[in-house]
């Protein structure tokens, strides 16, 4: 049997609403750090699923549905405090795109920092250098401080680096919605030769259009809890009629 790209099972993690009482050491060596405290939510609870390698995962829900948050803690940016995630093989992480660049440091040296961290070679980050350069289109600013850049050639040079990565699993938290038109038709396209290779999608966006183009299945969100995982059809449908009664 083929091991899944993605295994979730009975996921929960909580958030603080607020940074008052925090808990003491006493509370920690009792034991009671796992009960829930009054200033204490579920962002997600009891979630569980599996995703195969190579399919197209879309997730839907409401704001504040725990979308973001099940996305990190594929990515490993979050730790659950219920059950786990496991995860077959290397992220390429398109959430928050531009987090991780140095303002002070140029644009090359970014490129190379940020692929190095994420596992490419130095000999493969040269080898293919030119080529994020181009994609993102701002070949004249290789040498320009990063925090010099627009926020467009910002975003440009991130979703460029990272989609470059080699990783089997693709994490994408509506990064889409940034960019003008020419540029996502750009990613559009990246999207599309990555998936023909066969990569893993798991793709967060309010974008139906986007959703519908790019995933085969879905997984709806709704206060925490996984309300339904089917195909992605279906799975808006649902979401559609449910927003259309609230």
């Amino acid at each position: 049997m083929t091991r899944p790209a993605i295994e979730v099972e009975g996921l929960g993690v909580r958030f603080r609403r607020n940074r008052r009482g925090s808990r003491s050491l006493k509370d920690l060596f009792a034991g009671s750090a796992r009960r829930s405290r009054p200033d204490e939510f579920w962002a997600l609870r009891d979630v569980s699923f599996r995703v195969q390698p190579g399919e197209s995962i879309g997730v839907v829900g409401r704001n504040g549905q725990g979308k973001s948050t099940l996305l990190k803690l594929v990515a490993g940016v979050l730790l659950p405090d219920e059950g786990g995630v496991e995860v077959d093989g290397g992220v390429a992480p398109l959430i928050e795109i531009t987090g991780g660049f140095v303002g002070d440091l140029t644009v090359r040296e970014n490129v190379r920092l940020t692929a190095g961290l994420h596992g490419m070679p130095r000999a493969e980050v040269a080898r293919r250098f030119d080529d994020m350069i181009a994609f993102a289109e701002i070949g004249d600013f290789v040498d320009t401080p990063y925090k010099h850049l627009s926020n467009g050639m910002k975003v440009r040079l991130a979703f460029s680096v990272v989609s470059q990565l080699d990783e089997p699993i693709l994490l994408v938290d509506e990064v889409l919605a940034v960019g003008d038109r020419a540029f996502r038709e750009k990613c559009y396209r990246r999207i599309d030769e990555l998936l023909a290779a066969g990569r893993t999608l798991f793709f967060v966006s309010h974008n139906e259009k986007d959703l519908r183009r790019f995933c085969t299945r879905g997984l709806y969100l709704d206060g925490g809890a996984l309300k339904l995982d089917a195909p992605i059809a279906d799975v808006l449908e649902r979401y559609n009629a449910d927003y259309a009664t609230r």
